[in-house]
């Protein structure tokens, strides 16, 4: 029986969802807009609701004045590094826990998603004894390790979810061809995953780029802060620089909108492949 969908019903729904939009964009718009105003011009009575003067100097004083490029560059290291790498390890450690029957199977994949439920605070002071022992506060390095092992968990079990979708018989059938078992699933089992790793990637990345209170925490000097960091900076005790702070905030919001552009194919496949089975 074909449901037609009445028109009070369709009106409806589409106004909902249009009101929805709106609430969801209105705020970056309001972002972007007050990027292009001049500082007097942001509280000016009454508000407008599109620049009188568009101006660049707000960007322009980023790179001049902040060294916001110092700190794009430290993000895109530590956030692509961390994510590459943890990718990596999750790969590895989802394909042992979807693959091989062992006794602590299970205690593993609880205590992953155990980690997701801590919050982070919580962690925060041995997690910052032990780098200052190691050395690596305010280090770029010590920063990365400690986004590898946050991104870690939650990736391996988003990518066991892939790896149960995969039938056996693709790398059985490699093994039999004569590859090892790394040669099928690096050959074999990692191209029909290519989705649900760019997606696994993706995630990652977002969340490092974006991560603020451990990197606050473990980051002093100037020259190795990240952008969420450096964005933290325009929020003194008596005033918020919302004109430098805003231009900021799309600088850092852009490239993961390119990367969600050219990877949403990725992503959509990834999700609806690893939602089926875990």
């Amino acid at each position: 029986m074909i449901n037609v969908e009445s028109m009070p019903a369709r009106i409806t729904r589409i106004a909902f969802l249009a009101i929805w939009l709106l609430l969801t964009l209105f705020p970056l718009y309001w972002i972007v807009i007050t990027s292009f105003k001049t500082p007097g011009a942001i509280f000016s009575f009454p508000l407008t609701y599109w620049p009188e003067e568009f101006t660049l100097a707000n960007y322009i004083s980023l790179f001049e004045k902040a060294d916001f490029g110092v700190y794009v560059l430290n993000s895109f290291i530590v956030a692509t590094g961390a994510s590459t790498v943890a990718t990596l390890i999750s790969l590895l450690s989802a394909y042992v826990l979807a693959r091989f029957e062992f006794r602590s199977r299970t205690a593993i994949l609880m205590a992953f998603l155990v980690t997701q439920m801590i919050p982070a605070f919580i962690a925060l002071g041995p997690l910052y004894l032990l780098m200052v022992q190691l050395k690596l506060v305010d280090d770029r390095f010590g920063l990365l390790l400690v986004y590898i092992a946050v991104c870690i968990p939650f990736c391996t079990i988003m990518l066991r979810g892939f790896f149960a979708n995969v039938p056996d018989a693709l790398e059985e059938a490699a093994m039999i061809d004569g590859c090892s078992r790394i040669g099928a699933l690096f050959r074999v089992i990692v191209p029909v995953m290519k989705p649900g790793i760019v997606a696994a990637f993706i995630f990652n990345f977002v969340n490092c780029w974006n991560e603020l209170f451990l990197s606050v925490t473990l980051m002093n000097k100037d020259e190795n802060k990240t952008i969420p960091t450096a964005l933290n900076g325009f929020i003194s005790s008596f005033n918020i620089d919302w004109a430098s702070m805003s231009a900021a905030a799309v600088l850092t919001i852009l490239p993961t909108m390119i990367l969600f552009a050219f990877a949403s194919r990725y992503i959509v496949q990834g999700l609806t492949a690893g939602a089926v089975k875990g």
